[in-house]
């Protein structure tokens, strides 16, 4: 994946659901962040010690089942690295009717979490300060990760909004109009240029999506 020196981004794709998860470094340092861990955390767990990099944090955008299979792998090979995630989802992580794997019928559950988070406190870490925006719709607190430490910026986007698409605004705790003013007052606020880093399918640009997704278009 090609990024601008300032960041060195890669990715893990699991196979099941086609999610996500995103390993976030800063050149020259021996620490990383981890987005959104799937399925295939043993991969991640290989990358990192092949890499000889640590992760400073576990970061869920939200806690369905696709984005945070990779917690308890990680946190058992790591348990010092914290776990992250938006208060108002902490509860999936250890529920698996909330997270939604119940209903699937393998009832997975994660680590509970270490640190909470909430919009306008920001979270700092591998060299990282990143700001919190609370985006409600496709679950009751799923969050973004904003990072404006260079041009253009960049946002860790969840199941928020992909390319010519949005989350899912189905599930028992979503809410289709918090989704949209999610997408509206949280992301189309933000530079045209800024890179978001989708939960699924390749990244987009603010501006992109507000000229051409056929779900939310402009401001």
């Amino acid at each position: 994946m090609e990024t601008p020196t300032s960041l060195l981004l890669d990715l893990v794709v699991s196979h099941m659901f086609q999610e996500n998860a995103f390993i976030a470094r800063r050149p020259s340092r021996s620490d990383c962040l981890i987005i959104d861990p799937g399925f295939d955390a043993d991969q991640i767990i290989l990358f990192l010690e092949e890499k000889n990099v640590t992760p400073a944090a576990i970061l869920n955008t939200h806690g369905h089942a696709d984005h945070i299979a990779g917690n308890a792998a990680l946190k058992r090979r790591w348990p010092q690295c914290p776990l992250c995630i938006g208060a108002d989802d902490a509860n999936k992580l250890t529920d698996p009717q909330a997270n939604l794997s119940g209903p699937f019928g393998f009832g997975l559950t994660s680590p509970a979490a270490d640190e909470l988070l909430r919009e306008g406190r920001g979270y700092s870490a591998a060299g990282f300060d990143l700001e919190i925006l609370e985006t409600p719709g496709h679950s009751a607190g799923h969050v973004v990760y904003l990072w404006k430490g260079q041009t253009p910026w960049v946002v860790f986007g969840g199941d928020l909004l992909f390319r010519g698409s949005v989350g899912r605004a189905d599930f028992p705790d979503s809410d289709p109009r918090l989704l949209v003013r999610s997408i509206r007052t949280k992301l189309y606020s933000l530079p045209d240029d800024t890179v978001v880093y989708p939960g699924h399918g390749e990244e987009t640009t603010i501006g992109e999506e507000k000229r051409y997704n056929p779900f939310v278009r402009g401001q």
